[in-house]
């Protein structure tokens, strides 16, 4: 099992400067090859504290290769819904070349009306623009003088520069939430698969499915699953419940602010379920998901046997991204979890 770190900010100006909240995320890249991390990884969203300082995560990841040599960089995931497939391949392209072939590309559909809205675009699209975009970029990536006619975007005759350092292009992962189709697709297709801690027994079930779908494709292996966890490790499980409960559960407010809409009439299409699986998140807590072993906060004690006990229960991870930075969590407090938890943590899971 491999761990890294996942920068997901849910702050605004009012509360942390984008000049000060770089500066210290950079510093935290910057631990990353020390401690044993293995990936830096970042969202794209827009317009809301929460995901705002993130619009694009490939600008974010090109400043984190200059802060590493190892680790590997992550986006997790650009929108293809947002973006055009010949201007993301071309920065996929540059960004593989700029870190020695060390970017690793997860894409996702979006799923915040206020995002569509703003771009114009309809959330009826989501899952047609992700598809498309996805196979025209890898389109792009893969192969020279290409033509593509898509619903969305066409092209024709075009190569991308500057070619992938990585080939036949980087790796790709698709983010999956609830929808076992999205696991399948993963699966058929060949991709990883980065997703959230649901319940366990759910868990298990889609990447079960996940699975299924990689080695009916023909594949080779089982795969890569990846999921993201809050953590905050500390001496005393007092002290870390102290230290990690109110900045998680100021995240999962910006979540729940950011995605009301769901459950005012927001268009479900594209979405089965979503409406009730937002009005969970509206419920949920940083104490709910420590108590299901979903959020790592406690002692290094304690995350050992939440870990164990997850991924046995989820049929087995093989990377977890690790926010560490929930909300307006100090970087002090941060810089002392990570570094905690790779020295007594770390060793204790690597073999699972």
């Amino acid at each position: 099992m491999q761990f890294g770190l996942n920068f997901f900010p849910c702050v605004g100006p009012a509360e942390k400067s984008a000049e000060l909240y770089f500066r210290e995320a950079m510093h935290l890249c910057g631990l990353a090859d020390e401690l044993g991390y293995t990936h830096v990884r970042q969202v794209e969203h827009y317009f809301h504290r929460y995901g705002g300082y993130s619009p694009n995560p490939l600008l974010f990841l090109a400043a984190a290769a200059s802060r590493t040599r190892h680790a590997r960089l992550i986006t997790g995931a650009v929108l293809p819904a947002f973006n055009s497939p010949l201007k993301l391949a071309g920065e996929i392209g540059m960004l593989d070349g700029i870190s020695g072939g060390r970017l690793e590309v997860g894409f996702a559909r979006a799923f915040l009306p206020h995002e569509f809205a703003q771009f114009g675009i309809s959330l009826d699209d989501s899952r047609r623009r992700f598809t498309e975009g996805v196979a025209q970029i890898a389109l792009l990536l893969k192969q020279e003088n290409v033509s593509s006619q898509g619903e969305f975007h066409r092209f024709k005759n075009v190569t991308s520069l500057p070619r992938p350092t990585q080939q036949p292009h980087p790796p790709i992962w698709i983010a999956a939430t609830n929808t076992p189709e999205t696991f399948e697709f993963a699966g058929r297709s060949g991709y990883r698969v980065m997703s959230i801690p649901l319940e366990p027994e759910r868990m298990r079930s889609l990447i079960g499915a996940y699975r299924d779908a990689w080695r009916s494709a023909g594949h080779a292996g089982q795969g890569h699953v990846m999921s993201t966890f809050f953590m905050c490790c500390a001496a005393t499980r007092d002290e870390a419940m102290a230290t990690g409960l109110g900045p998680s559960n100021g995240h999962l407010r910006g979540l729940a602010d950011a995605a009301k809409e769901w459950l005012a009439g927001a268009s479900t299409k594209d979405y089965p379920g979503y409406d009730m699986l937002m009005a969970h998140v509206l419920n949920d807590s940083a104490e709910a998901q420590v108590a299901k072993g979903s959020a790592f906060i406690g002692s290094p004690a304690d995350i050992v046997e939440m870990i164990r006990s997850f991924n046995a229960k989820v049929g087995g991870l093989d990377s977890i991204s690790l926010h560490f930075t929930p909300a307006n969590m100090p970087v002090e407090a941060a810089e002392r979890s990570l570094r905690l938890f790779a020295r007594e943590v770390m060793s204790q899971v690597a073999a699972l």
